[in-house]
């Protein structure tokens, strides 16, 4: 089971960037549908991450290291989802907010590979 939902994150994180790519290639002012898509392929991975995380985490024994990578990949999801949407919703984004949110998706991929690792590792110790 926790495989399957590793493998989901896994592919919505392939299509929130795919999106991403789509989204700043067909340029300014951006399309509604992909950017529409983009948010909610968006939504859909984090609350599908924070729900096996829990889920997890209640049930592994010594799941604190879990918790705390969540807590990084989170705070770093956060970032990317703010800057998104100051980059998409203002006519002249800032300089630095367009620079953040062309680097803080590879941060954010790269912690929560490292959460699905320690999910996958947890699952393995999960009481039945």
């Amino acid at each position: 089971m926790i495989e399957s939902r590793i493998l989901t994150m896994a592919v919505l994180f392939g299509a929130i960037f795919g999106s991403g790519f789509w989204l700043s290639r067909a340029g300014r002012p951006h399309n509604t549908l992909i950017l529409t898509v983009h948010k909610l392929i968006s939504l859909a991975a984090v609350a599908l991450l924070f729900v096996t995380v829990s889920q997890v985490s209640r049930a592994a024994p010594g799941a604190q290291g879990l918790l705390a990578a969540s807590i990084v990949a989170g705070v770093f999801f956060a970032g990317t989802i703010i800057t998104g949407g100051l980059v998409s919703g203002l006519n002249t984004p800032p300089p630095v907010m367009s620079v953040l949110h062309k680097y803080l998706p590879y941060v954010t991929l790269l912690a929560t590979a490292a959460v699905l690792y320690l999910l996958f590792a947890a699952s393995r110790q999960m009481v039945v």
